[in-house]
């Protein structure tokens, strides 16, 4: 396996806030009150990342991957129970990404990932209490289980 360069890492962490912005729409519509609130604010937090990452892509001379109509989801989103777990997993696989990028990052870039993953994992460790899942955290927030 050869390694990413930092524009591919970039890229892949750029088409993960993708589908994370996509996520939330149906995580969204199954809840209500101030769980809402949160997935509001999480999309909003991805949206920002997203937005920083094509800036940076676009003035650094990176290719910005493109963006598609829609993502495949990994299970049916029903309920309220369903979209706190789809909102963990979205958070679990968007931190994944990020922490490849740590491997083909430096400087301000690491840094950047390292915010991001962290960003995360707590978030997904926010969604899990929310939805009432155990354990709360993962050893090793982003690695593959």
């Amino acid at each position: 396996m050869t390694a990413l360069s930092t524009a591919e890492a970039l890229g892949a962490a750029l088409t993960a806030e993708y589908a994370a912005i996509y996520a939330y729409g149906p995580i969204g519509i199954r809840l209500s009150g101030a769980v809402r609130t949160v997935a509001r604010q999480s999309e909003s937090a991805h949206r920002r990342r997203r937005d920083a990452l094509v800036v940076q892509l676009s003035t650094t001379g990176g290719t910005v991957p493109p963006d598609q109509a829609g993502y495949a989801l990994p299970f049916p989103v029903t309920d309220r129970a369903s979209a706190l777990r789809l909102a963990v997993e979205v958070e679990e696989r968007t931190a994944a990404h990020w922490r490849a990028a740590l491997a083909a990052t430096t400087g301000a870039d690491r840094d950047q990932a390292l915010d991001a993953l962290l960003d995360y994992a707590v978030r997904a460790t926010r969604w899990r209490r929310a939805a009432g899942l155990t354990p709360l955290t993962v050893p090793f927030p982003g690695r593959p289980t």
